[in-house]
């Protein structure tokens, strides 16, 4: 018998050395024991050899992917699994298609269980805010079910750059300064407050976005399961929702729509545009165009070119990279948390980018990220404001934005995603699937292809044609980025 001797906790690079020494000395799998610092060790064994192979080692790009994530499981069998993997790999090249071998059927449910954990933490970080010396901080407490800490850490430091925030978990934890990412120890739940302003509005929020009528709770449960309601703020009132949603889908079946609520300033919308004061002229008419992204998005603030703004909390412009990126992508119009917030696709469908984008290889804060309308259309159905696409009209009068974003932005590919951001950039006035994925151009003449909203994923109920869906999605952005490249 041989050991070969890991760190408590390895990364993928660490187990992968120790596998190519391994094969160096053509130790079969069954000769060999895989031990962890601090693990108890029945059997004496040999040291691990630092060795390099003799001959080439045929490691194939589907292993790779799936043991950089079987990797960060919690299996104490998982690195003699992929030692196995690994050594079958070299008398079968094809091993990794066949997800009827045991092997690669276990190690596959592996790393299922490590990408769902990495989502779940996306998703389920809720940040307390803290007073400190050098001003606010967001901290939060998170218990993973996987060794996942670093593996997130980039998602987060694309998606909060612009606020100093730590991440404690119980194997470790983050700090982000603005600047730099730090790893420090382990901590406890205490470490974070138990409670802040924001957690009512999370409670809120879910409780406006808990549809009583299409209550199912295993479902419920498989998106959120248990094992994170302890940390979460809207979690405490679940129970009470799901016993109240039979009387609440009958009320919902009963009640009349509401009218839209008028908000201040509504009183305008009758005004003719010549007579409305200067701060509430429609931009989109004016023969000036902005002369940065800075003065465009505040223009916007004051746009009433359309009546969209009447019921909506605000405009929402364009954010990210605005020195000649590499990509804009432009969605269909804000959702309900972006125009809350204010910045572009950081709800459901923003979340189903961030993981495309990641998944693509593009950091988020490399691209210009837009809409090809500005304000949230909706219709009001109780508490809860439904989406609506806008119409034509609409969509024409907001292409004076779109198109001033693009050219002070001046990205070497745009990509539309979704059918109302195609027909706002180009002439296509057909169908998304004739076209998806081909070379366009847009009516200004740049270069552009489309693709599908991140909202369509969450829209498939099949998990296989969703997988499918994402995996071509993922596809389309590789391929838009390599032909900007290209270009």
């Amino acid at each position: 018998m041989i050991a070969a001797n890991l760190s408590a906790i390895p990364a993928y690079e660490e187990w992968r050395e120790a596998a190519r020494n391994m094969l160096s000395i053509a130790a079969a799998p069954e000769d060999v024991v895989w031990r962890t610092q601090g693990a108890s060790d029945l059997f004496a064994c040999a040291p691990t050899p630092n060795l390099q192979p003799t001959k080439p080692l045929f490691v194939s790009r589907a292993f790779i992917d799936l043991a950089r994530k079987a990797v960060l499981h919690t299996d104490p069998e998982r690195f003699a699994l992929l030692y196995r993997a690994l050594w079958r790999l070299q008398r079968n090249r094809e091993l990794c298609q066949d997800a009827a071998d045991a092997d690669i059927a276990r190690l596959n449910a592996m790393a299922k269980a490590v990408r769902r954990d990495e989502h779940k933490m996306h998703a389920f970080v809720r940040f307390k805010e803290i007073e400190t010396p050098d001003g606010p901080r967001f901290i939060a407490w998170f218990e993973p079910q996987f060794h996942i800490v670093d593996e997130t850490a980039d998602f987060f430091v694309r998606r909060f750059a612009g606020m100093r925030w730590s991440i404690i978990t119980p194997e470790a934890s983050l700090h982000w300064d603005g600047e730099r990412l730090s790893r420090g120890p382990r901590g406890v739940r205490s470490d974070v407050p138990p409670d802040d302003a924001r957690d009512a509005d999370w409670r809120a929020y879910y409780e406006s976005m808990f549809n009583p009528a299409r209550l199912k709770v295993a479902a419920m449960t498989r998106e959120m399961p248990k094992h994170y309601w302890k940390n979460l703020p809207e979690a405490q009132d679940i129970s009470a929702l799901i016993r109240a949603a039979s009387s609440r889908a009958d009320d919902m079946v009963a009640a009349e729509p509401t009218a839209p609520r008028k908000r201040a300033g509504a009183a305008h919308a009758k005004i003719a545009p010549e007579d409305l004061p200067e701060r509430l002229t429609p931009v989109a008419e004016h023969a000036n165009a902005p002369h940065s992204i800075e003065d465009l998005t505040r223009a916007l603030k004051a746009c009433r070119a359309c009546p969209l703004w009447k019921d909506a909390t605000q405009a929402v412009p364009g954010e990210g990279a605005s020195d000649h990126p590499l990509l804009a992508l432009v969605g269909e119009q804000p959702g309900d948390q972006e125009d809350l917030a204010g910045h572009p696709f950081i709800g459901p469908a923003g979340l189903v980018l961030d993981r495309t984008l990641e998944a693509a290889g593009i950091a988020r804060r490399e691209v210009f990220i837009t809409n090809a309308v500005k304000h949230f259309k909706h219709e009001p159905r109780g508490k809860r404001r439904l989406h609506k696409r806008p119409d034509r009209s609409e969509v024409e009068m907001c292409r004076w934005w779109v198109k001033h974003e693009l050219d002070l932005v001046q990205p070497r590919l745009v990509v539309a995603l979704g059918v109302t951001a195609l027909h706002s950039l180009s002439a296509h006035k057909g169908s998304l699937s004739a076209i998806r994925g081909e070379a366009l151009e847009t009516r200004e003449g740049l270069a552009m292809r489309a693709t599908i909203h991140p909202s369509a994923l969450l829209r498939l109920p099949d998990e296989a044609d969703k997988e499918a869906e994402f995996a071509r999605f993922v596809q389309d952005l590789k391929d838009a980025r390599a032909a900007a490249l290209a270009g």
